[in-house]
């Protein structure tokens, strides 16, 4: 990503409502899968390290990221070794295997996403899970996408095949960020349609603002706990390497 880019997420990572939604989310989802006391986890692509607070939660963290300041910014958070590395033929680190692999809003930025998803397979231990988030909609691209240096957006159906094809067992499977899903998406078709950047994503909305919105977004854990959602601005994947 630009190194701008980097720089906003150091920033806005802690307290904007869609990466604290999002946490909140996923650490739902996490806990209901029975990690055991002692869990080895890997961070794909952790970034500046926004995430590695909540993964602490279940286990001892490791954080793998193949730019020089993003693992920087990572190693100053504290609390998770940081190591270089990256998809699909840099992971570098040898026979190490893991109960859970999480890559977050990473695999669209890889260009051989299905020989990523078999990377990350093979770093689990029998019974260990692959936590994965992508954006949804090839139709909702926009500039945003261009900074972030995105190859690509997904629909749920051939993410999910991406998957079943490295021989994983899909244990969960939805879009989320659904109750936004029209403003967001309205949003994205106009700045196409008028040639707008979308840096402006990335930043901090006035307080109530950010509140409200991280309120709704993250409301979406407790239907996730039951089901899934049809559509949504990004995709979740919960899968498990067969023991």
């Amino acid at each position: 990503m630009d190194r701008q880019v980097y720089e906003r997420m150091r920033d806005l990572e802690e307290s904007h409502w869609w990466f604290s939604a999002r946490r909140a989310i996923l650490s739902d989802q996490i806990g209901r899968l029975g990690l055991c006391d002692r869990a080895k986890v890997l961070e794909v692509g952790c970034g500046t390290g926004g995430n590695l607070k909540m993964l602490s939660r279940f286990g001892a963290v490791t954080g793998l990221e193949p730019d020089d300041e993003a693992r920087a910014y990572a190693a100053e958070k504290g609390g998770a070794p940081i190591v270089a590395g990256g998809l699909p033929d840099g992971i570098g680190l040898g026979r190490r295997r893991f109960d859970m692999v999480a890559a977050l809003d990473v695999i669209e930025h890889v260009d051989r996403d299905g020989e990523a998803i078999g990377a990350m397979a093979r770093m689990l231990k029998p019974g260990g899970f692959l936590v994965t988030t992508v954006p949804a909609y090839g139709w909702m691209w926009s500039r945003h996408d261009d900074l972030h240096h995105h190859k690509r957006r997904y629909r749920l159906g051939e993410f999910r095949a991406l998957f079943e094809k490295a021989g994983l067992k899909v244990r969960k499977a939805s879009y989320f960020n659904t109750l936004l899903f029209a403003p967001i998406a309205a949003v994205r078709i106009v700045k196409s349609l008028l040639r707008r950047g979308g840096a402006d994503e990335d930043r901090m909305p006035a307080g109530a603002v950010n509140g409200v919105l991280k309120g709704l977004f993250g409301l979406e854990r407790f239907w996730l706990r039951r089901g899934g959602f049809p559509f949504g601005v990004s995709i979740l994947v919960i899968a498990e390497r067969p023991a």
